[in-house]
């Protein structure tokens, strides 16, 4: 099999994985854009193992299916809820794919450099384009794997501590080790005198302190970012995960992975950038750790909670024409979108106006809440973004809260001093009555108390989210 092929192959591939991310702009090519990427993936797949150079074919397509085998097990078995720690496992096993390559590009190096020239006339692949390389090429080529293996580590420590606290087994607060930032600072410039150490030596020592300088990087700046921001992290992961893929590419001389991975790079960072903007946060300081902050207390929240039972709510939406319902991680981890999904169902066919208010950084990754409910059938033209139905909820009767905490605290309009001040939140206590479904009184995943439950107009719904609503429908027909 020629190069014209693979080459062919990878411009398609290539073609469908950019059809592929502008699908998944939309909820109604959502579903094709997967399809494309899926073949775009197969595809690549195909042409790199039938490709030149392709050695050892039979071995990595066990490999490939053993892998299959494995995703699709544990695509079965992952929940919807637990998709955001899904994401952020994937995220640090394409990291360290980024260090095993630049560490086997390195060891090949030093391999073909150590051949006589009789040697190298009898390579094949990969180590063949290495004989061939000049000095500068040598060194070109031990930046790229230096980089691959530096963001990959970052992207490998960083998505294993943003599982930890997205599963719940790490805090959720921000935290940080003595000297803070000052590590960081001092890693990374450790990193990038190992760098041109291992330019003037080659040698694996220098390389191997950069890869522990970049692991540490990754642990301690996601450990210094919090719950509120955690969105943000897994955008940005996916973020550095394609530029890993991209300094891959680079290293391996394959044009493919530096296309997709400067897609998957760039398209994270966008998102990354977006989802600070909505939340009014800056973007260097949560990609830096949540480096800044507020410098006073908060304000402090008085009142108490009053709650309410199934009865109490089913009689106000049985009096209401306009509900406005906000999903969050909450009915996520209840599992609770079919049950709201069948509430709305219901209280449309009375004849009432019923819509969704989707937060840009409800639950766990972006679009989470929008994945659940589609999940759930309920229809996307009464699925509306923040900025669509925000100026909607002083006309609505009823504004039901399932699971959300940060992203519907007046806090971040009424107190300067609060971690999430400046940040665009629904405005649902506008509304004429506010149900909140929430399991206890304690703070959302960011920690942070929440005035709303504390109003006049809000009344709590204690209780597993997907129990109550099961409740609620037993009162509505």
């Amino acid at each position: 099999m020629d190069f014209g092929f693979t080459t062919a192959a990878y411009v398609v591939a290539a073609v469908l994985f950019i059809l592929s991310l502008g699908g998944l702009s939309g909820q109604e090519s959502a579903k094709r854009a997967v399809w494309y990427g899926i073949f775009g993936m197969g595809l690549a797949v195909f042409a790199t193992l039938i490709g030149p150079g392709s050695g050892l074919w039979v071995l990595s397509v066990i490999l490939v299916a053993a892998g299959g085998v494995i995703g699709y097990i544990v695509a079965k078995r992952v929940q919807m809820t637990e998709m955001p720690q899904l994401v952020a496992a994937m995220h640090s096993l394409v990291g360290l794919a980024a260090v095993f390559v630049g560490y086997n590009a390195h060891f090949e190096l030093g391999r073909v450099m150590a051949m006589d020239d009789t040697a190298r006339q009898a390579l094949h692949g990969f180590a063949e384009l290495l004989a061939h390389k000049t000095g500068v090429e040598q060194n070109i080529l031990r930046v790229e794997l230096s980089l691959g293996i530096w963001i990959g580590a970052v992207t490998f420590t960083g998505s294993i501590v943003a599982f930890g606290k997205l599963a719940g087994k790490l805090t959720s607060a921000a935290t940080k080790l003595p000297g803070g930032h000052m590590l960081n600072a001092g890693a990374a410039l450790i990193s990038a005198l190992c760098l041109f150490w291992y330019l003037g030596s080659g040698g694996f020592f220098p390389l191997l302190i950069l890869t522990i300088m970049a692991l540490f990087i990754g642990y301690h700046l996601i450990m210094g970012i919090g719950g509120a921001d955690m969105p943000v992290v897994v955008s940005m992961l996916n973020s550095y995960s394609g530029w890993a893929a991209a300094a891959i590419g680079f290293s391996l001389g394959n044009d493919l992975l530096i296309v997709v991975g400067a897609l998957v790079g760039s398209s994270g960072a966008i998102l990354s950038y977006i989802m600070c903007k909505a939340m009014n946060r800056s973007f260097v300081s949560v990609i830096l750790g949540g480096f800044g902050g507020t410098g006073g207390p908060a304000m402090e929240v008085t009142g108490e909670q009053i709650a309410i039972d199934a009865d109490g709510v089913a009689s106000a939406l049985e009096e209401a024409d306009s509900i406005i319902i906000i999903p969050g991680y909450g009915m996520a981890v209840a599992q609770a979108q079919q049950n709201v999904a069948e509430l709305t169902r219901r209280l449309r066919a009375k004849g009432k106006d019923v819509r969704f208010a989707i937060h840009p950084v409800a639950g766990r990754l972006p679009g989470h809440m929008n994945v659940l409910l589609a999940e759930a059938k309920v229809p996307y033209d009464i699925v509306m973004e923040m900025d669509e139905i925000n100026e909607d909820f002083p006309d609505t009767d009823v504004a039901i809260v399932i699971g959300s905490n940060d992203i519907v605290n007046p806090a971040a309009q009424e107190d300067p001093n609060s971690p999430i001040a400046g940040m665009p939140v629904l405005e649902c206590w506008k509304a004429k009555q506010v149900f909140v479904s929430k399991r206890g009184q304690g703070t959302g995943y960011s920690g942070i108390e929440n005035p709303l439950f504390y109003k006049d107009n809000t009344r709590m719904f204690y209780g597993d989210a997907k129990a109550s609503l099961g409740e609620l429908l037993n009162r509505i027909s």
